[in-house]
Formats: structure tokens, C-alpha cells, sequence
């Protein structure tokens, strides 16, 4: 009989010390990044090889209804055999009991990864550059608002209050100041951390009011996006700890600076472990070149996994930190596609067009799946642009009907995601935007309802 607690990763190991592990919540990433799975008594789950859960978790929209997105048999919820990545047991400390949450990977009744899964999907875009001898690390940036509670969706959002009593102010970006005023939150968000095994590389006050960054340290893609899978539902329970809620929306509140996961990118050799973007005399090379030649071409299919709502699209305004094209530059924020100060050894390409309301997994998998097929296309990209990339022209849609076009016929960036999760995807994302599109605004009701 096997006993799934025996080998804990150090920091979940450390959480339970001399303590009795009552609770294991197995969860799994849905389409949008929710956490769906089930709480089981500790004892179970020692004892249990696998759980189940309906393949119809991965057809839900982010309304909670079902996209028609069901194969060939119809709508069946088929149960999927869901296998615990032990690797990846943490604390959850913001749990009345000791509970730790193990994130698991999906599959069907012969074995196979369910290919809609969002784990599943970024494991095979790793899988395509391992078998030409690569390796991807990634580095996330993610960018959220902590704001008032917010009851009413009527209502407009509105920043969080600080310590001194006085609401968060806009246009403080690395005020230290600005981030002492969440002090008591930050300390949460740094101690839950800790106790998950956790690093964080650094936190800083952004451009909005109420908003902050935290950058993670570099990795593995498949590593990275759990943490910020996990991050997202930690930092949520710090901010209501202290009476206040922490948004990833991309766009959360008019006339202030969207929120975006920004996604740095290197590829390393296997075998000699050396970054391909950099030759022997630490100079650029081809697949540098070819990286951000594939992310020009094929990111404004892809948008539609990177921005996967409506509200995701407000974001790209001119003058707000996002990009509005997929121009390339050197240490220049105002493009799409960034390349950072870095020494050779640390040459990497930041993918600026990804929100922080994508799914991590789906959005880093995206992001690689451009690059992949650059680099193995070979192609180029455009001349650097040099100056303010907000005078350019946008190349990429700038609403969701547009990106969702866009991502139906990618059939390159389908062979790579898997055609089964982009059929799903499609659907599902399909679905959402059509009920959006029956909602009447009281921006209609204000300006039509007795003028037209």
C-alpha cells in the first residue's frame, strides 16, 4: 500500500514539525486558473494512489456555466484520474487546521494526459524544445491591485486603505513609502510564502494606486507556474486578512495602469547547460533573433491565451506601462517584447503582452509556443525600434472577438498546444465573450436610453 506523505518537499516538511497533518486539498488548475479539487482527511490521502474528479471541470467558463465544448460521445463527465505531483505539496497556512495542498496532474482511464489540461499543456511544450535538446527557464513578474472590499459589482472599484488612513494614491511606482502604507498585508504575503518554500525576488510599489509587483526567481516553466498558481490564492488570503481583497484583473480600474504577468524567457543548451541567446563571445545569436521572430509572428494568434477576457483588452492603452504592438527593444518598456539589461550569461527575451489574469500555465506555454516555432522556423524579426514604441503602429487585436479569430486558425500554434486544447479552449473562451456580448452597460443605458 503506498503512503503519498513520505516524501515531502523540505518546506512542507518544516510546516508539519511536531504537528499532526489534519487536511490535503487536491487540486488541480482549471481553464481560467481556479483551484478545483477536494479536501481529504490526511489519513485518505496517505493511502490513495489516485482521486477522480469529471473531465468537465476543463469545459467551465469563468461564469461558472459549460462551454458545448464535449467530444464525440456528448456530455458524459467522464472521470479523470488525477495523480498527485508530490513534488509539489505545500502549506496552506491560512487554513484553520494544518492542511497542505498537492497539486495534481489529470489523466484519462488508459493513461493518458487529459491534452486540455492546463498542466498537461505547458508539459508538452517543454516536452517539443527537450527533444531538440533544450531546456526553457522562465522567470514571472506578476503585477496585482489591492483594493477595498468590493460587494456590489455595480460599484466602481476603489484602492485599498493604507496604514495612515488615507486611500492608496496612484503614480507612486517604487515609492517606499507607497509600500510601507500595506506593510501588514506584505508581511502575509512574505510569511505564507516562507512557509509554502516560497522565494520571492523582490517586491515593489507599481504605477496604480494599491498596486504592487512581486518577481519570482528563475526556473522551470512547469515549476514557475505553480508558484504563481499559488500565489495568486495566497496573496488573496492575505489581503482578507486585513479586510481588504487583491485583484488580478487585467484591468481593474479606469484611468489607472492594467495588470500584466510579465514572462522573461531564455533557452538553455542540455547538455553544456549554456543560454542559446548568447555565442561564445557573448554576442547575440540566431535563435535569439529566431525567438523573437516566432513571439512577431505568432503572438497575435496567441493573445487570445495571454488576454482571455474582455476586460483583458482595456489594458493595452498607449502611455500605461503595456504594450499596444509586438515591436522588439532593447531596455525599452514601452514594446511588446523586451530585452532586458543582462550579461551574456543572462541574456533573456520579456514577453510584455501577457496580463496577470491569464492562466499561468496556458499563458507561459503560449509564450514558449511562439518561441518554439521561431526557433525552429528560423525566423526573423523585425529591425530593433528605437525610441517610443507608442508612436507605432498596433499589430495585434485589440478585442477579444478579434484574438479569438486570430486563435482558431493558428494551425502551427495548435500543433503545438495540442489541437484537442485549442478546440476546448476555443469553445469555451467563445462562449464567455457571446454572454458578455448580451450584457447591457450602464454606459448604454447612460448615453442611449433617452438619446437615440
Amino acid at each position: 500500500m503506498t503512503d503519498n506523505l513520505q516524501d515531502l518537499p523540505e518546506a512542507a516538511r518544516a510546516f508539519l514539525e511536531g504537528r499532526r497533518l489534519d487536511e490535503v486539498e487536491c487540486i488541480v488548475a482549471d481553464l481560467p486558473g481556479i483551484a478545483r479539487g477536494k479536501a481529504v482527511p490526511a489519513s485518505k490521502f496517505a493511502k490513495q494512489a489516485y482521486f477522480h474528479l469529471p473531465d468537465s471541470i476543463f469545459y467551465q467558463t469563468i461564469t461558472g456555466d459549460w462551454g458545448e465544448a464535449a467530444g464525440p460521445d456528448g456530455f458524459i463527465e467522464r472521470d479523470m484520474i488525477l495523480r498527485p505531483d508530490m513534488t509539489t505539496a505545500t502549506a496552506a497556512p491560512w487554513t484553520g487546521d494544518w492542511t497542505l495542498q498537492v497539486i495534481h496532474d489529470a489523466f484519462d482511464r488508459h493513461g493518458e494526459p487529459i491534452p486540455f489540461s492546463p498542466r498537461n499543456v505547458l508539459k508538452r511544450v517543454v516536452e517539443l524544445y527537450r527533444e531538440q535538446g533544450w531546456k526553457p527557464v522562465v522567470a514571472p513578474e506578476m503585477e496585482f491591485y489591492l483594493i477595498a472590499r468590493n460587494l456590489d459589482p455595480a460599484h466602481d472599484i476603489k484602492p485599498m486603505v493604507g496604514r495612515s488612513g488615507r486611500p492608496a494614491a496612484a503614480r507612486q511606482a517604487y515609492s517606499m513609502t507607497a509600500v510601507d502604507e500595506f506593510g501588514p498585508v506584505i508581511d502575509d504575503i512574505y510569511d505564507f510564502a516562507e512557509a509554502q518554500g516560497f522565494e520571492i525576488d523582490g517586491i515593489t510599489q507599481e504605477g496604480g494606486a494599491g498596486q504592487l509587483e512581486i518577481n519570482l526567481r528563475h526556473g522551470s516553466p512547469v515549476k514557475l507556474a505553480d508558484e504563481v498558481f499559488h500565489f495568486k490564492r495566497l496573496i488573496r488570503e492575505a489581503a482578507l486578512r486585513h479586510d481588504c481583497f487583491a485583484t488580478f484583473m487585467a484591468k481593474p480600474i479606469a484611468d489607472e495602469p492594467g495588470s500584466a504577468m510579465h514572462i522573461h524567457h531564455s533557452v538553455l543548451d542540455i547538455e553544456t547547460g549554456k543560454n542559446l541567446f548568447s555565442d561564445e563571445n557573448g554576442e547575440e545569436t540566431a535563435a535569439f533573433r529566431h525567438f523573437i521572430g516566432g513571439m512577431q509572428r505568432h503572438m497575435p494568434a496567441a493573445i487570445a491565451v495571454m488576454a482571455p477576457y474582455v476586460n483583458s483588452y482595456r489594458r493595452y492603452v498607449p502611455d500605461h506601462a503595456a504594450p499596444i504592438n509586438l515591436e522588439w527593444g532593447r531596455d525599452n518598456r514601452t514594446t511588446g517584447i523586451r530585452v532586458p539589461l543582462a550579461s551574456p550569461e543572462s541574456r533573456r527575451v520579456e514577453n510584455r503582452v501577457a496580463g496577470m489574469d491569464c492562466n499561468p500555465y496556458l499563458g507561459i506555454a503560449a509564450s514558449l509556443a511562439c518561441g518554439y516555432l521561431g526557433l525552429m522556423a528560423q525566423l526573423e524579426p523585425s529591425d530593433e525600434f528605437k525610441g517610443d514604441a507608442y508612436e507605432g503602429d498596433g499589430d495585434f487585436p485589440q478585442v477579444l472577438g478579434s484574438a479569438l479569430d486570430l486563435f482558431e486558425g493558428a494551425h502551427e500554434l495548435h500543433q503545438v498546444l495540442g489541437p484537442d486544447f485549442c478546440r476546448v479552449y476555443g469553445i469555451v473562451k467563445r462562449s464567455e465573450y457571446e454572454e458578455f456580448l448580451q450584457v447591457i452597460s450602464p454606459w448604454e443605458r447612460e448615453h442611449l436610453l433617452l438619446n437615440v
